[in-house]
């Protein structure tokens, strides 16, 4: 928590400048009409923005990214410690795991099925001249595993999901900083609700949930996409497709897709919780803080694909042999 009289962190929302960051001293909070949701964000700013690592690069001026870059770990700490000791908020988590499952599956199952698809026609030309048709369902299954579900996957997330967690999150801090609160952050300690378990815990736990099995559900849709174009459009029929899959593919493959979906969807929920949590600047910064929530979680995604596809897959490179 920031003493009173402390002095104001700048904006670290990376959005437009409004000259300062809502104080963080419990008289000048904000967003008491919001209800538990409005305050836990006022007492989790003031959490956050009270660690030591924020406070000394606040103290030095530090640069808006750097500030916020470390808002992120702290945050992303924060939660991790929080579910390792069970605390979980269970029915904000079952809320939340309906927005990134189910209604998250429909535009996932469809984005995969095409990309299955477009893969296979540049694939399946190609192998039927050089006479490889065989090995046609090995190279997609193992590209689909490896690489193309975990990816899209997580991009359908980053665009649906992370941007609604910075929006949800985003308008709450950004209403809340006009209006005094102290009472109702006082009064919501006294009912010991914890605004990391009541707001953050929740989302990033759904996602980390529903990550892998979004790519297991999409991988199953782009092979079945792939299947069914290769057989009535290129006439190769669907057993030799699925059998060189199955002899391509192995467990290693799918525990590794399962790990890149795992770490994507977690990065995906922390960037986004924190990046809402430090909008400021009103509806115009809470678009900045969106766009720039979604747009930062995609770099991500593609940085920790290439360091675990090379700590994954580095040594491997006799998958194919089995198809000869």
């Amino acid at each position: 928590m920031a003493a009173a009289g402390s002095p104001a962190p700048d904006n670290i929302g990376g959005g437009p400048s409004s000259g300062s960051r809502p104080s963080l001293t419990p008289g000048s909070a904000a967003g008491a009409k919001g209800g538990p949701d409005m305050m836990a964000t006022v007492d989790l700013l003031e959490q956050v923005s009270g660690s030591t690592a924020l406070s000394y690069l606040d103290r030095f001026k530090a640069p808006k990214w750097l500030f916020r870059t470390v808002a992120c770990l702290v945050l992303g700490g924060q939660v991790m410690a929080r579910i390792f000791k069970g605390k979980i908020h269970l029915r904000n988590t079952r809320d939340q795991l309906v927005l990134v499952g189910p209604k998250s599956l429909g535009v996932a199952l469809l984005t995969a099925g095409f990309v299955g698809m477009v893969f296979t026609i540049q694939f399946v030309r190609e192998f039927a001249k050089l006479g490889l048709t065989r090995s046609v369902g090995g190279v997609l299954a193992l590209a689909l595993a490896r690489e193309l579900t975990p990816v899209v996957t997580s991009i359908i997330l980053a665009g649906r999901v992370g941007s609604a967690f910075a929006a949800e999150l985003g308008t709450m801090q950004a209403s809340s900083c006009h209006e005094v609160v102290s009472e109702q952050v006082d009064s919501l300690r006294v009912l010991a609700t914890d605004p990391v378990d009541y707001l953050v815990t929740p989302r990033v736990l759904a996602s980390m949930l529903a990550g892998p099995i979004l790519n297991v559900l999409c991988f199953c849709m782009g092979i079945g996409a792939s299947v069914l174009l290769a057989d009535l459009v290129y006439n190769v029929p669907a057993n030799v497709i699925l059998d060189s899959a199955r002899r391509a593919l192995t467990g290693y493959d799918v525990i590794t897709s399962m790990i890149k979906a795992w770490a994507f969807s977690t990065a995906i929920s922390v960037i986004s919780c924190a990046w809402g949590f430090t909008t400021s600047g009103g509806a115009k910064g809470v678009g900045e803080s969106t766009t720039s929530a979604v747009v930062i979680s995609l770099v991500t995604i593609f940085v920790l694909d290439f360091v675990l596809s090379y700590a994954f897959f580095q040594g491997q490179g006799d998958a194919l042999k089995q198809l000869r």
